[in-house]
């Protein structure tokens, strides 16, 4: 097999908690991110999902390299990014570009969208003559289905579908191998939300992106992704090709997000939601073994004192827990399997 695109291993990044104004010290950290390892394969499309705060944008700002991992390994084509500094990373960061999900705070509303989407080719000393500057701008606006006699707008003319499609040509300015979309369509109508996906999945196709796609709505990430990661509390829980996670989740927790997905006839399916109790614990005091023993309906004693390995349940996913989701538990729980 090739060597994947990313390879992160026990990924770590924890924020201090200080105290105190003259004289700070740390009394703790929120674990954000707590020991994660993917790899992501050239082409493939990885959707991350989770409940908010979960960590899934902190693991792609690590990737990133936005954000300085407390420890642990993150690798770009085989090479070690973990400790890139300046012209290093520099030249790394022009493989890799992110896709913001607030459409409206991530473009600088000071800016005309021509050189929003021209910035990065500024910054990294390409199409230095003006005029080949704007032509290449404007090819990429076309792309993306804007306008490109636009050129001279500023962001408040545009609406939220709109902007986002000039953070996708921003994105792709440079021709990256590596597509990051943090929640692109979170902050978008249903109705600019399926638009802006076929783009994503257009461009994909086009120009052979891997992507790594952030979410929390699992009907989207169904219909983009080839593997998904489901993250709790910092760790990834569950891990797997979409069709056998959606088909046969493993992890309660995976089993009770795909249970509380809509449905327009829920008497039709024939089974009760079962939804989670309790609320999530504070990442900055995880409880010990499972973390998702708090709130899971078949947790055991071994859940509080040990906690599970991410390992193959025999269903095609790999899952952390010590007592997984049978077939018949499955069906009981109300989970669509026509997400």
């Amino acid at each position: 097999m090739s060597e994947p695109l990313v390879g992160v291993r026990n990924l770590v990044k924890h924020f201090p908690i200080t105290r105190g104004i003259l004289f700070r010290r740390q009394i703790g950290a929120v674990q954000a991110v707590d020991g994660v390892s993917l790899e992501v394969e050239r082409g493939e499309t990885l959707g991350i999902v989770g409940e908010t705060g979960c960590g899934k944008s902190t693991t792609a700002r690590l990737i990133m390299r936005l954000l300085d991992p407390t420890s642990g390994e993150i690798s770009f084509e085989g090479r070690d990014i973990t400790r890139l500094r300046g012209g290093e990373l520099k030249s790394v960061r022009r493989e890799m570009q992110m896709i913001f999900q607030d459409p409206y705070s991530s473009l600088n509303p000071r800016k005309t969208i021509g050189s929003i989407i021209g910035e990065p080719f500024a910054i990294h000393g390409m199409h230095k003559d003006k005029a080949e500057r704007k032509q290449v701008v404007q090819t990429l606006m076309e792309t993306v289905g804007l306008n490109p006699e636009h050129y001279n707008r500023y962001p408040h003319e545009f609406s939220g579908g709109q902007r986002q499609r000039i953070g996708v040509a921003r994105a792709l300015a440079l021709r990256p191998k590596l597509l990051i979309a943090d929640e692109p369509v979170s902050a978008l109508d249903v109705s600019i939300q399926a638009q802006v996906l076929n783009l994503l999945r257009e461009m994909q196709d086009r120009f052979g992106l891997t992507l790594i796609f952030i979410a929390h709505d699992l009907s989207v990430v169904r219909h983009m992704c080839d593997r998904v990661a489901v993250m709790y509390l910092g760790k990834f829980v569950e891990v797997g090709p979409g069709d056998s996670l959606y088909g046969f989740p493993r992890h309660p927790y995976t089993g009770a997000l795909l249970a509380a997905v809509p449905v327009a006839d829920p008497a039709a399916h024939g089974s009760e939601r079962r939804l989670l109790s309790g609320d999530v614990p504070s990442p900055a005091f995880p409880p010990a073994g499972c973390r998702f023993h708090t709130r899971c309906p078949k947790a055991q004693p071994l859940c509080s004192q040990k906690e599970p390995p991410l390992e193959d349940k025999g269903s095609g996913t790999r899952t952390a827990c010590h007592f997984p989701l049978t077939r018949e538990e499955v069906a009981a729980t109300g989970v669509r399997s026509a997400l």
